[in-house]
């Protein structure tokens, strides 16, 4: 009686790709896209990051002009953010053959590679991630979004030296339209590889105009998939955090005062207040997930309020504190240059009209060139520092 032979598995092996465009000058001509939105990411991150976070030595050199400064890097920032996330998925796309190449290690030096590629790769997609659930206020994860997403950018940034380092000969081989002494692809390829990039560039011009209305008014007509629009919101301008959010009702502010600390203390009712001279001024309002839009507001001026309890004008900082029952800004210190400004009102009204409880009612901060979630809302207190 004849035995059946046993049926014999497959050898492994590893996956064969035979995809045309997988090759080192697209790869190139993508990440020399990415590596610029990578930039600008990262240095109008800083920005952002030290204006609302200054250490001591810089809290009172903030520049407040251009007033419209924070508006442009924050919008450029959540911009190119954005057109980061349709760079980086084609940029995966035309090299992820290589994370299935075989043997998967060949030596130490491309151990390294291999390590800091995957570091990259990592870090990156993190960055857009969170970057973009920061733009629609989903925070699904247990730690602070702020001083992480700061942190990986600092490793984002090393890695892609690390990786322009590692790569330069490939890249420099690669960079120029036709460079002497690489193959180039086949005609057919050619046409292939300028219809993707065509179309990389078309996915990232949608993009960019269904979102940059948020902050670039011109465009707010075609703000289609931005979470805010620049004109939705009380008195015409949006809200990130709510009245009732923040802990903060019209009946429990009750017999609300201004306190004004300082050598001479003083407190000032909520008519006593609008008695004050009072200022004028248009400024935007420019918030970190990128929507910005300008407005009039009312108010007295903030230097006014300082020198009155015995303040040094230009000399002394202030402590801001609001009616909110809790939050990361509930408490927020502006330096000499913002306290000195003319332009830094206590704001009493919005766009000709007293402020809603929304947007910060009784009394809330408006400064030139400062993001929106330090221009504290439904204030009840400034200390003379």
């Amino acid at each position: 009686m004849s035995r059946r032979p046993r049926p014999t598995l497959p050898a492994l092996r590893p996956p064969e790709f035979t995809g045309r465009l997988h090759d080192a000058r697209t790869a190139t001509a993508v990440g020399r896209l990415l590596g610029a939105a990578f930039a600008v990411c990262f240095l109008t991150g800083l920005v952002s990051h030290y204006l609302q976070h200054p250490p001591d030595w810089l809290a009172d050199r903030l520049p407040t002009r251009p007033v419209w400064g924070y508006r442009l890097t924050q919008g450029l920032h959540v911009a190119t953010g954005l057109a980061a996330i349709v760079l980086l998925l084609v940029k995966l796309w035309t090299v992820y053959p290589r994370l299935f190449t075989w043997p998967p290690v060949r030596s130490v030096r491309h151990a390294l590679e291999r390590l800091s590629v995957a570091v990259l790769v990592a870090t990156a997609v993190f960055q857009v991630l969170t970057g973009l659930l920061n733009i629609v206020q989903w925070y699904p994860w247990p730690f602070s979004f702020v001083p992480v997403h700061f942190a990986v950018a600092w490793v984002v940034a090393g890695s892609i030296l690390l990786h322009l380092a590692v790569k330069a000969p490939e890249i420099r081989a690669h960079w120029r339209r036709r460079s002497p002494g690489t193959l180039e692809l086949p005609a057919e390829d050619v046409r292939d590889r300028r219809s993707l990039l065509l179309g990389v560039g078309a996915a990232v011009g949608v993009v960019t105009a269904t979102t940059v209305g948020q902050s670039f008014t011109p465009l707010k007509s075609l703000d289609l998939l931005a979470p805010r629009h620049p004109d939705h919101g009380p008195q015409g301008l949006p809200v990130n955090r709510t009245a009732a959010a923040a802990g903060v009702s019209a009946g429990g502010l009750g017999e609300w005062r201004l306190d004004v600390l300082g050598p001479r203390a003083y407190s000032l009712t909520l008519d006593a207040l609008g008695a004050m001279p009072r200022a004028f001024v248009t400024l935007p309002i420019a918030c970190v997930e990128g929507w910005s839009v300008d407005a009039d507001w009312a108010g007295v001026r903030v230097r006014d309020l300082v020198e009155r309890a015995g303040g040094r004008p230009g000399r002394d900082a202030v402590r801001v504190t609001s009616l909110e029952v809790a939050g990361s800004y509930r408490v927020m210190e502006m330096g000499t240059e913002y306290v000195d400004d003319p332009l830094t009102l206590l704001a009493l009204a919005l766009n000709g009209r007293r402020l809603s409880l929304d947007h910060g009612f009784p009394a809330r901060i408006i400064a030139p060139n400062r993001p929106g979630v330090l221009q504290t809302k439904w204030v009840h207190r400034l200390e003379v520092l």
